[in-house]
């Protein structure tokens, strides 16, 4: 098992920006690809952002390319989703997963993953 919390999430001003963590505890052998998502109230929830903890391959929705920056600390298990330029669109509940998932190119969806976090609020004002 692998427990998976978030934290950062706030309410800034368009054009601000916020830096999310998702610590990994547990069997984290148990996934090598960690993921950033989102679910707007009303919406499906969308990919964000996700890395390949081994050898450190990212992908990113086109929605936030140039704006958000996903890295890791492996040291201390944490995925971190840097976010610059926030927009109200930006505005949903994020969440951090974790899978062992085969690198395919693209960014994973969200019915891949099987570890999820509980989720932390986002919110962007105009």
């Amino acid at each position: 098992q692998v427990q998976l919390v978030e934290s950062g999430g706030g309410s800034v001003q368009a054009g601000g920006s916020l830096r999310l963590s998702c610590a990994a505890s547990g069997y984290t052998y148990s996934s090598n690809c960690m993921g950033w998502f989102r679910q707007a109230p009303g919406k499906e929830r969308e990919g964000v952002a996700a890395i390949y903890t081994g050898g450190g391959s990212t992908y990113y929705a086109d929605s936030v390319k140039g704006r958000f920056t996903i890295s890791q600390d492996n040291a201390k298990n944490t995925v971190y989703l840097q976010m610059n330029s926030l927009k109200p669109e930006d505005t949903a509940m994020y969440y951090c997963a974790a899978e062992v998932l085969v690198v395919a190119g693209t960014l994973p969806a969200p019915a891949d993953f099987g570890y999820w976090g509980q989720g932390t609020q986002v919110t962007v004002s105009s």
